[in-house]
């Protein structure tokens, strides 16, 4: 009889060795344990799992991700409809939703309780894909090494939206004012960090100004 490891089988079936972990403690698989412990199975049991039809739900789970950066913006329920928007994707392609995961934070805050449980639902083979609205929503710098460890883990990113909404570059702006002000806070100290982050927003305000002028000299032209 023959005997596979644990990534051999899983390459067999298309999942991460993390999924046949999980499948053993569901008993939905048993496999053969070695004298020093590491697990093996055969292509019997293999087999058997795949015609049981008991993979169906957890090669199509997934999981949905939404998050904003405010407070205020969750009280006005951009939250919500982002995830019901979701909801709705999910639910017209058929996907059995594993969990619904949000967050309201910074696309820059590597400790968000949402995220976290993304990466952990991953790495336990849980789901096969994840669920969001664009890619700044999952993490605003930094998206290229989570989706490179979610692949790892079997995981596929769906973005389902085209153009990220109007008030993106707002968050963009105050992601990118909390970097300055840290970075210069590091230079210069708190009171000379506060300096930088004022000069850097009336930056902003000016190219702003400018922009609109130019559209409006365009117009009248």
């Amino acid at each position: 009889m023959e005997l596979l490891t644990i990534s051999k089988a899983a390459k067999k079936l298309g999942v991460h060795p993390n999924s046949l972990r999980n499948w053993e403690k569901q008993g939905l698989i048993k496999p053969v344990r070695l004298p020093g412990g590491q697990r093996r199975y055969s292509m019997d049991e293999l087999n058997r799992l795949l015609q049981s039809g008991q993979l169906t739900d957890s090669q199509e789970a997934v999981v949905l991700y939404a998050r904003v950066s405010t407070k205020k913006q969750a009280d006005a329920g951009n939250l919500d409809r982002q995830m019901e928007r979701l909801r709705q994707y999910a639910r017209e392609r058929k996907f059995n939703v594993k969990a619904e995961l949000t967050d309201v934070a910074s696309g820059l805050n590597q400790k968000r309780r949402g995220l976290t449980n993304v990466l952990k639902l991953a790495e336990r083979g849980e789901y096969k894909k994840l669920i969001i609205e664009y890619p700044d929503r999952l993490a605003r710098f930094g998206y290229s090494y989570i989706e490179r460890h979610l692949r790892y883990c079997g995981v596929e990113i769906v973005a389902t939206a085209e153009k990220e909404p109007e008030d993106a570059q707002s968050e963009l702006v105050r992601d990118l004012l909390a970097i300055v002000t840290s970075f210069s806070a590091r230079l210069y100290g708190a009171r000379g960090g506060k300096k930088v982050r004022q000069g850097f927003r009336e930056l902003i305000a000016e190219a702003s100004q400018s922009e609109k002028t130019e559209e409006q000299q365009e117009e009248a032209d």
